[in-house]
């Protein structure tokens, strides 16, 4: 399952984000992908308000673990400066899923065998003319039977249902 969306500004990145948070439920974990500036903290801050957290998203890159609590608890990982598997592990990735959390895993590409085997990919890139990219990939069974939602969802950025 794979579809492609773009967006023009930070706030319709924002906006594609925020729509994803009435899908999601607790334990899903998402990997955040792509180059630097791409938008994936500004990605995560419309899936937070998508979950109903009204305060403000900052990217965990010192930090390496922000929580907020919406309709669900959010992780908000990021595992760019880790180096070890251990030091992934030690973040208890497990745990954020485990106790109905929803995990979101910038440079999530690098850790993505230690994802639940159900889990959804993002995808960011910005073009030469500043338009994001935007790809979703839905892994599991779980995302198959939200699929058709998720695109519906995204159509106003050019998902095809």
């Amino acid at each position: 399952m794979r579809t492609e969306i773009r967006t023009d500004a930070a706030e319709d990145t924002r906006a594609a984000g925020r729509a994803l948070g009435p899908i999601l439920g607790p334990g899903d974990a998402m990997a955040l992908t792509g180059e630097l500036g791409a938008g994936k903290t500004t990605f995560v801050q419309g899936v937070a308000a998508g979950l109903g957290f009204e305060g403000h998203v900052v990217s965990p890159t010192f930090t390496l673990v922000r929580e907020y609590q919406g309709r669900l608890r959010i992780h908000h990982v990021d595992v760019y400066r880790l180096e070890r598997v251990q030091d992934v592990l030690d973040l208890g990735l497990d745990d954020a899923t485990a106790e109905g959390g929803v995990l979101l895993v910038e440079w999530g590409d690098a850790v993505e065998g230690l994802l639940p085997p159900e889990h959804l990919v993002v995808t960011l890139a910005t073009d030469e003319d500043e338009t994001r990219r935007i790809v979703f990939e839905g892994i599991g069974d779980s995302w198959r039977l939200r699929w058709e939602r998720l695109e519906r969802l995204l159509e106003p950025w050019g998902a095809a249902p």
